[in-house]
């Protein structure tokens, strides 16, 4: 059995008592479960589903809480504490904040704001901690795609051409914003494609099919620009008059109507009774 702290495990329970119970946890020995965290049903024998961190006593100690991520992964995370030491994340572990050193921070984080993390294992202590140094395990050059292909990425950081983004968790590409036909902001992970692999192995991303951003009508293009300027929302809809379409819009309600019906099927807006609204 490989147990990792900060890692998810399947572990017997060897006994119950009345303040938990203890797991078998291999090299580590038995591992405590706080007895508000062990399901109704089990008793000794049964294995169960736990994540496996260090306590505020540095004592290997097991939760079935699962939280936002685990060692190796990504994350938003909110500060909700600063120490002289550094920051202390909200990571879904009430009892346990993640902490971000400062020398692991690429700016001093503030309470009641969100960063994207990876969270890692201090050698040292066997702690888990977290870091804003995304370049230490994300590569800029990519392996493995193709123009077209459908990826998940997480958006990390606004730039003046549009958004920073992780591939597949794995690798830096870009979402320009001539490009962003939807209200995007940090921390989403969202479905998107390759619309382009560089010569120098950097990736460009969009968030819809190529083959429609190809072809997007003007009219279609006017709206979506319009929906930006006033935060993803516009007051019309297929039964507004003519003249209020095109007081808002410079164009003719039939145009409208074909425009906003291509931009509802390719899913980029929703049509409610109060207007438009960019998904």
């Amino acid at each position: 059995m490989l147990l990792e702290i900060g890692k998810y495990a399947k572990l017997r329970i060897v006994k119950s008592l009345s303040f938990g119970s203890y797991l078998d946890g291999g090299p580590f020995g038995e591992i405590l479960l706080p007895v508000k965290e062990v399901p109704e049903t089990a008793k000794p024998e049964d294995v169960i589903d736990v994540f496996i961190y260090c306590d505020s006593e540095d004592r290997i100690i097991a939760t079935t809480l699962k939280p936002k991520a685990q060692v190796g992964e990504l994350a938003y995370l909110e500060v909700k504490d600063v120490s002289e030491y550094g920051a202390f994340l909200d990571w879904g572990i009430p009892t346990k904040h993640l902490f971000v050193p400062f020398r692991e921070q690429l700016e001093r984080m503030e309470i009641g704001r969100s960063y994207v993390v990876f969270l890692y294992l201090d050698e040292k202590t066997d702690r888990i901690a977290a870091s804003m140094k995304l370049n230490k395990i994300i590569e800029i050059e990519a392996e493995g795609f193709e123009d077209g292909q459908k990826v998940d990425i997480l958006v990390t950081q606004r730039t003046e051409m549009g958004f920073k983004v992780i591939v597949e968790d794995k690798y830096w590409g870009v979402l320009y914003h001539n490009e962003i036909f939807q209200t995007v902001r940090i921390g989403d992970r969202l479905g998107a494609y390759i619309k382009k692999v560089r010569e120098d192995k950097k990736l460009d991303i969009v968030l819809q099919k190529q083959g429609y951003l190809a072809t997007i009508p003007i009219s279609a293009q006017l709206i979506l620009d319009m929906l930006k300027e006033n935060e993803g929302f516009l007051p019309l809809t297929d039964k507004s008059p003519p003249t209020l379409i095109y007081d808002m819009l410079q164009m003719s309600k039939k145009s409208f109507k074909k425009a906003i019906g291509g931009l509802y099927k390719q899913k980029i807006i929703q049509i409610k009774k109060d207007g438009i609204h960019l998904k």
